[in-house]
This record gives C-alpha cells, sequence and structure tokens, in this order.
C-alpha cells in the first residue's frame, strides 16, 4: 500500500513525534521517557496503547525513548490524548534541545551522583521550556554518573561526568608497602613515592574507586562535581567532546553552563551545522571563555528574540 498523505503532513507529525513507516500511511509514535525511566503504570499505558491504535509492538530508541510502531495518521490525536492519562507525551525531534538521556548512576555502584534527579531538571528546564527554541541543528544531552561513560557523555553535543575529586591527608597517610589505594586505582593514577601516596592528576580520572577505601582514612569521601564535555557527536561525522578545563562542583552552576551552551549555539551556529562544527570554527578557548563566564546569559533574552 503506498503511501497517501501528503509530504507536508508527514513532516508536520514528524514535529510531534510522529516518524512515517516509509510507504505506508502508518508512524512510529515516540513516546518520551525524561531520562530512560518509567513508572509502571505508564508501561501499562504504553503497552495498551501499542495494542489499540498499533501493531502491538514497542520499540526502544538508542535515545532511551519508547516508539510504537504502526500508529495509523487518522489515530494520531487520540493517541496522544490516550498516553496523556500516565503524564506521557510523544515528540523528540526537530533542530532543537533533545530528550536528555541518563545512565542508571543514581542506583549504580559506581554513581558519583543522583542522575536520574539532575537530568529530570534538564529535561524540565531545557527540553520542555526551550521547546520553542529552533537551533541550527539537533543538540542532544547526555547525564553519566561515573567516569566509565556508559551513556558516551563526550559524545553527546553536551555530555556531564559524574567526578569525585581525591582528599588526600598526607599526615595521615603511613605509605605502607602495600598500599590498598594504590592496589586497587584501575587508572594506576596512585603511586607511593618515597613514603607517601601520591595521585597523578594527569592520570587520574576522579572515578572516586579511593574514596574512604584507606584503613587509616588518609583519603576522604572526596568532593563531587561535574566534568563537562562540548562538541561531542557521533554519526556520519565523528567528533569527541572536549572537556572544560574547569571540573564544577554546584549544580546550579552546571546548570547555567548546559543554558549558556544551548544559547552559544543558537547565536553562533549556523543552520545545519553541528555543535562540534560551531565549536571549531569559533575556537575551542573562546567557546569556552563564554561558558564560564556571565556573558552568553548578561544576553539571554536577545539571544532568544534574534
Amino acid at each position: 500500500m503506498a503511501c497517501t498523505i501528503a509530504p507536508a503532513d508527514i513532516k508536520r507529525v514528524k514535529g510531534m513525534g510522529f516518524l512515517n513507516n516509509k510507504g505506508t500511511d502508518l508512524f512510529n509514535a515516540r513516546i518520551l521517557t525524561t531520562n530512560g525511566k518509567i513508572t509502571a503504570e505508564q508501561a501499562a499505558v504504553i503497552a495498551e496503547a501499542a495494542r489499540k491504535f498499533g501493531s502491538g509492538e514497542v520499540e526502544f530508541t538508542v535515545r532511551l525513548t519508547v516508539e510504537v510502531r504502526g500508529v495509523h495518521y487518522d489515530d494520531i490525536p487520540a493517541f496522544q490524548e490516550f498516553i496523556a492519562q500516565a503524564g506521557l507525551i510523544t515528540g523528540g525531534t526537530g533542530a532543537l534541545v533533545r530528550p536528555v538521556v541518563s545512565c542508571k548512576g543514581t542506583t549504580c555502584q559506581y554513581g558519583l551522583y543522583d542522575t536520574f534527579a539532575l537530568s529530570q531538571k534538564i529535561h524540565e528546564r531545557f527540553y520542555l521550556g526551550y521547546h520553542q527554541v529552533k537551533l541550527p541543528h539537533k543538540f542532544k544531552i547526555a547525564c553519566g554518573g561515573c567516569p566509565n561513560n556508559c551513556v558516551k557523555p563526550d559524545l553527546n553535543d553536551l555530555g556531564i561526568v559524574g567526578q569525585r575529586i581525591p582528599q588526600v591527608d598526607l599526615e595521615t597517610c603511613k605509605g605502607c608497602k602495600k598500599c590498598k589505594i594504590e592496589a586497587g586505582c584501575p587508572m594506576g593514577a596512585a603511586k607511593v613515592v618515597d613514603g607517601k601516596i601520591a595521585i597523578d592528576p594527569a592520570v587520574c580520572n576522579n572515578c572516586g574507586r579511593c574514596a574512604a577505601n584507606c584503613p587509616f582514612g588518609a583519603f576522604s569521601e572526596g568532593a563531587v562535581g561535574y566534568q563537562v564535555y562540548i562538541g561531542g557527536r557521533w554519526g556520519k561525522k565523528f567528533s569527541r567532546g572536549l572537556p572544560l578545563s574547569k571540573i564544577i562542583t554546584d549544580e546550579d552552576e552546571l546548570l547555567q553552563v548546559v543554558e549558556k551552551a544551548i544559547l552559544l549555539f543558537r547565536e553562533q551556529g549556523k543552520a545545519g551545522e553541528r555543535f562540534a562544527d560551531t565549536i571549531a570554527r569559533i575556537g575551542f578557548e573562546n567557546a569556552e571563555q563564554m561558558l564560564l563566564s556571565d556573558e552568553l546569559l548578561a544576553r539571554k533574552d536577545q539571544i532568544l528574540q534574534d
């Protein structure tokens, strides 16, 4: 069966999160999960929606959204109304801030911060709050709970990696011949030198495995922080994001950096280019200077109006 839907209507509903099944009048309905987490009630509503309006199949995307396959064009309004009873919406397409992805750092043994809570805030403030703000291209954000990088934060336009900055009390260090910190460091950054433990900052990735692990208390829990990467991209053109020189230890400051990155992309980006291209064109040093100053926020209203 050939598709009978006009191209303009296919484009219109794509902006609502409905992607055409090529050659048919059917669509994949992309349902947002906020950050890859849904409730049992929401899962039940999605399953019923798949039976009622679609093929009965549910697909999961690499960006942690859920797609119901086979929704007819005429059923799109009814489908949206049905899933709304569980607080669910469709979307996640276009040259906009895209849905946030998050690892399970909240409950993971290696997680250094509450990734679900942070990604929820980013979703509400920048996916929903900036949903009417057109950008030069898509803008993807990922929240990773630790340097294991399970959600590949450095391959997103902006990625956040949890950090646990070692806090060492050299006066307490006994310089043990079999140092538990040195033996347990997965990066090989900790070494006993001249009878005292030393951390090589060029090698340490702030994974936090050493925190509170010394039997003599030479290592405290350490400060929790966030390493921000900008300009990552995965696809036809590969670009690994570059880390800002500053590890951010305040969540409000972190959210401001996220907002400034979006403003920077809107102001400096050219139509059709990704954030990685914008950064390469204006220079990483210039981009970092703008992200770590208040210049962009001071001109926020002007940038959003232009």
